[in-house]
């Protein structure tokens, strides 16, 4: 399978990758579309025309932003929505509430790097929670609105944390392997790329079409659990808006019709590695590319099912 290049790379932003490109009457959610890449992800899709769910949180500071971006991109048709994707119940009344196609869906929002074991109520670890299991749960539950769309892309925004670690699919919630935040992140991020890979095999059929990227290095709230710093070169590092430009390419490119199960990093197909580079090299490992097992286990499948009960 031939590896994918675009004529964008490390410094494109968002706003270069997007242009000419027309999103009228077309809808995207993207989830932690208030700050961040989320946000710069967000004012590309509605300068271009899309009409944009900000799915957060904390609607009550995201409603200030959503203004910001009806005013500077000229586009009335951004909102906001609340969603906790840590919560399957919230998970659940966002897709119970979600009327009509869905062309794009961008599965941004994240935690990283939690020094401490946490949990959910249901005894889930937080990171994987909330980086995998709530947008699993979120993009099978809006199944029907991206297949109405009849050519619907999901964006899954993993990390090059994906070669710290596989998923732990014995023990994915840290009950008897002992807790380590970056193998916490890492394997969050791989089942991120994972899911990419499993929603084209199963969707593809469908029109839908699912890929997963690296955003890079970028210096925003995700790092604000080890001290707010980043530990990547300063030549390695993006700007919001250049770390945006890979999800803005994969919901977008016209490069991309039809193309699902992959994964990117600066604007283009990633190399798979044998091993993590020392060097702040990128890449994706192999095991973040290879379908989810069958037998991932009784105690998640009530998440791994669409509102209409049938297996993903």
């Amino acid at each position: 399978m031939e590896r994918i290049t675009t004529s964008f790379g490390f410094g494109s932003t968002a706003a270069e990758v997007i242009e000419g490109v027309d999103l009228s009457g077309k809808r995207a959610i993207v989830t932690g579309g208030a700050s961040g890449i989320g946000l710069e992800t967000a004012k590309a899709l509605s300068a271009a025309g899309a009409a944009v769910t900000l799915a957060v949180r904390r609607p009550a500071a995201a409603r200030a932003v959503a203004e910001d971006l009806r005013v500077s991109t000229g586009n009335d048709t951004v909102e906001v929505r609340f969603l906790d994707v840590s919560d399957l119940a919230s998970v659940r009344r966002f897709c119970a509430d979600w009327t009509g196609p869905l062309q794009i869906l961008i599965n941004n929002a994240g935690i990283m790097a939690l020094q401490d074991l946490q949990r959910t109520p249901g005894g889930w670890e937080m990171q994987f929670a909330t980086n995998f299991l709530g947008h699993f749960a979120l993009t099978t539950g809006l199944y029907a609105a991206l297949a109405a769309a009849s050519g619907a892309r999901i964006v899954s925004v993993s990390s090059s944390a994906n070669m710290m670690a596989p998923v732990f699919f014995d023990d994915p919630h840290f009950n008897f392997i002992p807790y380590n935040p970056w193998l916490a992140y890492g394997q969050s991020k791989t089942a991120n790329v994972l899911m990419a890979v499993e929603a084209t095999r199963r969707w593809a059929n469908a029109g839908i079409f699912a890929n997963a990227l690296n955003p890079g290095a970028i210096p925003t709230n995700l790092q604000r659990h080890v001290g707010g710093k980043l530990v990547t070169p300063p030549e390695k590092q993006k700007t919001t808006q250049q770390g945006a430009a890979t999800s803005v390419l994969l919901a977008t490119s016209r490069q991309l019709e039809g193309i699902g199960g992959r994964y990117f990093e600066d604007c283009s197909e990633a190399s798979v590695v044998d091993r993590r580079p020392d060097n702040f090299g990128g890449g994706v490992a192999p095991y973040a590319l290879e379908k989810m097992p069958s037998d991932f286990g009784d105690s998640q499948r009530q998440c791994w099912r669409r509102n209409d009960g049938n297996e993903f």
